[in-house]
């Protein structure tokens, strides 16, 4: 971890659904003493910055990134316009909160990586489930050793249709929003974190798309990954579950097996349900994005976290808050970094070259090799 700040000088690059929540807690934190908000879109951007009173407000990212005021940069945007703004914040030495993907291209994210690693700045990648207790819980009983060696992990995330179509809709650069590179990377950053010390040595996997072909992605991924340890890794993907699927967006299975014990995770969050003859809004809202009606719910399940006195409590505001105390107080944080992002990308553009091409690919793999 770099050097700490005495007071941050914050800019926010993109207003939508997560900026918007992330400049809350940003205009809450006291050590934030300067708040720049930037939106292509210029009367959502100008709505956010009047509601968090922000002291300034440009469609130009790099306007406003090259402020003065500024010294670190969360980069909101859409999945595919990471690399400009990054590169840009690289430049001015900010410290960087970088939502996942890094990038949804191979060089760019190679790019942005050797740009952080060469300036030798503190970069986040915005992975919020690693702040949830039960995460956090399991990551210290595996690393006090108490199931011995991991030899086994199957990974399981079943999501409704309304992510794939939000996204999807939103963007012509469709080639690279999978189901793996978009949402799977989540729980495939989960099970990495948790396996943390192996490393994938191949990867071979299989993909549908009977139902979002139309749309321009697959349906679901399936894939079992070999460590270079011989521990075996299956990482299984499916985002296309009706739009009334009750899960608001993440269930999620995980079982860990080690030598002497196994740890095994329900996050499929039916323990808490409501059902009611009232219209139910449809819980991921994103760019004029309209879910059918629903009339049953799976409560705790929108990964950021879940509402009370219009306030959002959970994970992404522990994932918040606890990046502006690292940048200010160095204080240790689960944060992902940028090389465990990049990773993480190479891995899930891996599976999908595996699907495509019905071979075994061999890790960790040239960048490169995404462009034959």
């Amino acid at each position: 971890m770099t050097d700490t700040v005495n007071e941050i000088g914050l800019a926010i690059i993109g207003c939508g659904t997560i900026g918007r929540i992330r400049a809350k807690y940003a205009r809450e934190y006291p050590g934030i003493k300067w708040l720049g908000l930037c939106d292509v879109n210029e009367e959502l951007g100008r709505q956010l910055a009047r509601e968090v009173n922000a002291d300034f407000f440009t469609a130009d990212a790099e306007k406003l990134i090259k402020r003065s005021e500024v010294n670190a940069t969360m980069i909101i945007t859409e999945e595919n316009k990471h690399t400009e703004p990054t590169l840009m914040a690289v430049e001015r030495g900010h410290k960087l909160f970088i939502e996942k993907p890094l990038a949804t291209e191979a060089r760019e994210s190679l790019q942005i990586l050797d740009a952080i690693t060469g300036e030798g700045l503190d970069a986040c990648i915005g992975y919020t489930q690693r702040f949830r207790r039960r995460f956090l819980a399991v990551k210290e009983r595996l690393q006090n050793g108490q199931i011995g060696d991991v030899h086994t992990v199957t990974t399981r995330a079943f999501m409704n249709r309304m992510v794939p179509i939000a996204t999807i809709a939103k963007t012509n650069e469709r080639h690279n929003l999978t189901p793996m590179v978009v949402s799977g990377t989540h729980s495939l950053d989960m099970s990495m974190w948790l396996m943390e010390g192996k490393t994938p040595a191949s990867v071979y996997a299989r993909s549908v798309d009977k139902v979002l072909s139309e749309w321009g992605t697959k349906d679901s991924t399936l894939g079992i990954f070999t460590m270079d340890d011989g521990t075996l890794f299956s990482m299984n993907i499916c985002w296309a579950l009706p739009e009334v699927w009750p899960g608001t967006v993440y269930g999620l299975e995980i079982g860990i097996v080690g030598e002497k014990g196994v740890i095994d995770i329900e996050d499929t969050h039916r323990d808490l349900v409501l059902a009611t003859e009232e219209k139910l809004p449809g819980g991921y809202i994103s760019g004029g994005y309209e879910a059918p009606e629903r009339h049953v719910d799976f409560l705790t399940s929108y990964p950021p976290g879940d509402l009370w006195n219009n306030q959002l409590y959970g994970p992404m505001r522990e994932e918040t808050i606890g990046w502006f105390s690292r940048i200010m107080m160095g204080t240790p944080t689960p944060h992902a970094t940028a090389k465990e992002g990049h990773n993480n990308l190479l891995h899930t553009m891996a599976m999908d070259l595996s699907a495509k091409t019905g071979k075994e690919i061999a890790l960790p793999i040239d960048p490169e090799e995404f462009y034959k």
